[in-house]
């Protein structure tokens, strides 16, 4: 059967990058297992089992990646027991540790604890990622710190932004995305040797009732497969609870990335921001003069996938009976890795909308010369005061001609008059020469580009300081599609 005879996953075959989707895949996922049964055994010699010999453990480390796929599908086919056909397909290669290979352990010693290795991989991906998100982001916002642009609310017209502001708005977003990231990664703990329930009752076999020689063997085996600590306490799975970390922080990041792509889409409407358009790149088959936003689109897609995905979690971990049920298995399988892979894609799709996003100046400076006139009555009165004027009078007096100009606007597609009627206006002859000043964009943006300048200096660059070296790593955020 060929690739194209049977359903793949787009998150793989179309979207996901290499290092994310080896991340789970099976090579990673059962040479880990290799890993895990090689640190317990090493684990068990050191702690006295003569039964383990120096050549089978060296065995075990020559064959961690002498995978037999066939061998192990043949088992598991005759067994119905994924673990213990891997088991015999390792032995087969290390022959001189087949009787030895998982010694005292459950099934979900290599299962779990190698779930929490791949989630702990697969979160260094995603940060470092969001880490190049964050500083192209911001590398923008400076850019762009002083540009006036229109600001929306209730996606109306409203008082003046900076575009760069606006982008801070989207990177304080992103480094509470960061800091969550950070927290659910640093949090995952190693399930370690606690044997089927819980209890590490086998290894009472195994040690005599050594508790003291127990309590170092979970010690030992969390510290060789990279952890500091393991969960005190366990049924025969690690809690399912660490599944809801795990994923609630990156469906919150499906609700930032939905938010900002559809922001961009919105400016792209207006013709004043748009995403990346490549040369040959057809937006429509029909109508050729289009510039869909098909990577925003995308981001706003997936996202909505990704925002759901911890509900999976939320609804297993709640049915989880006494120590475990096996109710879990299925789902955790689609819903682990697709949280994962769903979030690489959004943020290498947004690195690219980022690096090459185009801001349109000429297009913004016509739509505020559009709504500025209004927004400026306020200076107007203030200035007409200055100079004497009543401010009752002068205020109708501006309604009259704000509706006047509003008129023309809405129903006879008209540009905004206002200005000019003021001009033609005797009442306002003490400011007509103040007019320009009055409505000069760069006075109705208040302390923004100020605020884009502290908050890069007090906010991004500290959490950005611990991946300076990451930051000098060049990630390519191509798209294949």
């Amino acid at each position: 059967m060929s690739s194209h005879s049977k359903y793949q996953s787009p998150l793989v075959s179309r979207y996901a990058s290499k290092e994310m989707a080896y991340t789970f895949s099976e090579d990673k996922r059962y040479t880990t297992w290799r890993k895990l049964w090689l640190n317990l055994a090493i684990a068990e010699q050191r702690l006295g089992l003569t039964d383990i010999t120096d050549e089978a453990i060296e065995q075990m480390r020559a064959n961690i990646d002498n995978i037999d796929y066939e061998v192990a599908a043949q088992e598991e086919k005759k067994r119905r027991h994924d673990v213990m056909a891997h088991v015999h397909a390792f032995g087969l290669v290390a022959p001189k540790a087949a009787g030895v290979i998982h010694v005292g352990a459950t099934s979900c010693y290599v299962t779990d604890n190698g779930d929490l290795i791949i989630l702990r991989d697969a979160y260094d991906i995603v940060i470092n990622k969001l880490v190049h998100v964050i500083d192209i982001l911001t590398k923008f916002a400076k850019a762009y710190r002083d540009m006036p642009t229109l600001g929306f609310t209730h996606f109306q017209p409203a008082q003046l932004v900076t575009v760069g502001k606006r982008a801070t708005l989207w990177i304080q977003e992103l480094l509470w995305d960061l800091r969550n990231f950070e927290r659910a990664r640093d949090d995952l703990k190693f399930r370690g040797v606690k044997g089927t329930t819980g209890t590490q009752a086998s290894f009472m076999a195994l040690f005599n009732g050594d508790h003291d020689k127990i309590e170092e063997l979970d010690q030992l085996v969390t510290e060789l497969s990279g952890f500091k600590e393991a969960y005190p306490v366990c049924g025969q799975t690690y809690s399912r609870k660490i599944d809801i970390d795990v994923l609630n922080p990156l469906s919150g990041f499906g609700a930032t990335a939905h938010k900002i792509a559809t922001d961009i889409r919105l400016l792209a409407n207006l013709k004043e921001v748009e995403e990346p358009f490549e040369k040959d790149q057809i937006g429509s088959s029909a109508m050729a003069y289009k510039r869909n936003p098909m990577r925003c689109e995308r981001v706003c897609s997936l996202s909505r996938h990704l925002m759901v995905l911890v509900n999976d979690a939320l609804q297993t971990s709640a049915v989880q009976w006494f120590e475990r049920t096996l109710d879990d298995s299925a789902i955790r399988r689609i819903s682990l890795p697709e949280a994962f892979l769903t979030t690489d894609i959004l943020l290498t799709t947004m690195q690219n909308i980022f690096e090459g996003m185009v801001v349109y100046p000429k297009v913004i400076e016509r739509r505020i010369r559009q709504e500025l006139p209004f927004m400026a009555t306020e200076n107007i009165i203030m200035a007409m005061v200055k100079k004497g004027g009543d401010r009752q009078e002068c205020h109708e007096q501006i309604r009259v001609l704000s509706h006047e100009a509003a008129h023309v606007v809405k129903m006879e597609g008209g540009e905004n008059d206002l200005i000019e009627r003021i001009k033609k206006t005797e009442y306002f002859r003490p400011i007509w020469e103040e007019l320009p000043a009055l409505l000069d964009p760069s006075t109705f943006i208040g302390r923004a580009p100020q605020q884009v300048d502290s908050f890069v200096t007090k906010h991004v660059e500290p959490a950005l300081a611990p991946y300076s070296e990451v930051l000098k790593e060049s990630i390519k955020a191509e798209l294949s599609v």
